[in-house]
C-alpha cells in the first residue's frame, strides 16, 4: 500500500509541475524589447491590432521603449504582446501613430477616455490634439446663451434677487391685446424679439437675459441690476383713430440698445456705491421720456414710454398728425 500511494504522489507532483511549467510558457516577460522583430500582434484588453515597430516607434512614447527594451514586454503562447487596457481606442492611438493625425469623437466623454489612453501611452501629439478639442468644445459650450422663460411672478422675483449678474427683461404677449393691431406692428414685434436674441449673445455671460410671455405688456423691456429695477421701455402705445382704436408696437433700437449699455455698471457689484447710480442719473438719455416712477428709497426708474396716447386724423398722406402725451 505504501509503494502505491508514494507513486501516486509522483505522478500528481509530475503533473502540477507539468501544469506549472505550462503555465508559464503561456505568458512570459521579454526585457530586451522587440528591437529583433518587424511586426508586431497586440493583444490589448482582447482587442487585437497587428502593426509594425516602426509604427510603434515614430514618437517618444510607451510603445517605444517597448520596441527598444525601455519597458517590459508581456508575451503570451502564441506572441501577441499583452497590454492590460481596455482596448475600445488603441485604434484611435494606433492610427495617430501613423498618421500623426486622426478625428477625435465628438462626446465629451469619449473624448476624455481617448486622452486618458495617450496619457498612459505618453502619446504627447495625440494629448495635445485631445487637449485643443476639448478646449473647443469648452469654448463653443460657453458660447451657447441660455434664456431662462419665467413662468410666474415668485419665479421672476427669486430669479433677480439672486443673480449677481446684471438683468435684462422681455416682456412678449402678443394675445395681451384688446384692440387690433396697426399695420407695422407685428414687424416691430418680430424686430424686437430679434433684438432681444442680438443682445442675448453679444452680451452672453455679462448679462442674464430673461424672457416673460406671462405678463400684462405686450412688449416691454425691464433692465435691473443689484435686484431692483433700474428703467424700462415700454414699446407700445394705444391709437385713437377716427372709427377706432388700435395698438401699436413701436421698435426703439437706439433707446434700448443705450439702457442695456447703462445697466452694465451694474455688472459685478460695480453699481454699488454712490458714484454709479450717480452716473446713471445722469446718463445723456436720462432725462428724456420723461416719466419717472418712485422706487425703493431715493431711487427712481426710469420708465420710457415711446409714444402714449396718439391721435391721427383722416386726412391724406403729408397731413400733420399730433400726437398728444
Amino acid at each position: 500500500m505504501s509503494a502505491e500511494a508514494s507513486a501516486g504522489s509522483v505522478a500528481a507532483a509530475s503533473i502540477l509541475a507539468t501544469q506549472s511549467s505550462g503555465h508559464c510558457s503561456e505568458e512570459k516577460g521579454v526585457g530586451g524589447g522587440l528591437a529583433g522583430s518587424k511586426y508586431v500582434k497586440l493583444n490589448v484588453g482582447g482587442s487585437l491590432h497587428y502593426t509594425t515597430v516602426q509604427t510603434l516607434s515614430k514618437e517618444d512614447s510607451l510603445l517605444r521603449s517597448m520596441c527598444n527594451g525601455g519597458a517590459e514586454v508581456t508575451i503570451d503562447s502564441e506572441g501577441w504582446v499583452v497590454l492590460d487596457r481596455c482596448g475600445r481606442h488603441f485604434g484611435l492611438v494606433l492610427n495617430f501613430m501613423r498618421d500623426g493625425s486622426v478625428p477625435l469623437p465628438e462626446s465629451h466623454r469619449e473624448l476624455e477616455e481617448v486622452l486618458k489612453e495617450a496619457q498612459y501611452y505618453r502619446v504627447q501629439g495625440l494629448v495635445q490634439h485631445c487637449t485643443s478639442a476639448m478646449q473647443k468644445q469648452r469654448d463653443v459650450y460657453e458660447g451657447v446663451c441660455r434664456i431662462p422663460m419665467i413662468t410666474s411672478t415668485k419665479e421672476e422675483q427669486r430669479m433677480i434677487n439672486t443673480c449677481r449678474k446684471p438683468v435684462v427683461k422681455l416682456q412678449n404677449n402678443r394675445g395681451n391685446n384688446k384692440y387690433s393691431y396697426t399695420s407695422n406692428s407685428d414687424d416691430n414685434l418680430l424686430k424686437n424679439i430679434e433684438l432681444f436674441d442680438k443682445l442675448g449673445l453679444r452680451f452672453n455671460g455679462r448679462v442674464l437675459f430673461v424672457k416673460d410671455v406671462l405678463g400684462d405688456e405686450i412688449c416691454c423691456w425691464s433692465f435691473y441690476g443689484e435686484g431692483r429695477k433700474i428703467a424700462e421701455v415700454c414699446c407700445t402705445s394705444i391709437v385713437y383713430a377716427t372709427e377706432k382704436k388700435q395698438t401699436k408696437v413701436e421698435f426703439p433700437e437706439a433707446r434700448i440698445f443705450e439702457e442695456t449699455l447703462n445697466i452694465l455698471i451694474y455688472e459685478n457689484g460695480r453699481g454699488s456705491g454712490t458714484g454709479g447710480v450717480a452716473l446713471l442719473e445722469s446718463s445723456p438719455g436720462a432725462s428724456q421720456s420723461e416719466e419717472e416712477g418712485a422706487s425703493a428709497g431715493d431711487r427712481r426708474v426710469r420708465r420710457i414710454h415711446v409714444r402714449r396716447h396718439i391721435m391721427h386724423d383722416e386726412r391724406g398722406h403729408g397731413q400733420q398728425t399730433v400726437y398728444k402725451d
